[in-house]
């Protein structure tokens, strides 16, 4: 499996999604609500505001991020974080 950044903070990994159609729809507190619309379905992740976030959180939301866009998560990980 590829390397995760261990220094990514929330608000640079929302940076990141925007290459896969996901747009900040509003902030409530520490954490932005992303959300892709792909057809007619909606996919909607929540990343913490964090800085940096922790490995664990960033794999779940990655697993999650996967799924939504029917990716195998490796690939998805490698093509995300080829420049880190």
């Amino acid at each position: 499996m590829p390397k995760i950044p261990r220094d990514l903070s929330g608000r640079d990994f929302a940076a990141l999604l925007s290459r896969y159609g996901y747009e900040i729809t509003r902030q409530s507190g520490s954490h932005i609500r992303l959300t892709s619309t792909h057809g007619n379905v909606k996919h909607r992740i929540t990343i913490p505001a964090h800085s940096p976030l922790k490995i664990g959180t960033l794999s779940n939301i990655l697993r999650d991020l996967a799924e939504g866009l029917h990716r195998d998560k490796d690939s998805l990980v490698k093509e995300l974080f080829k420049d880190c």
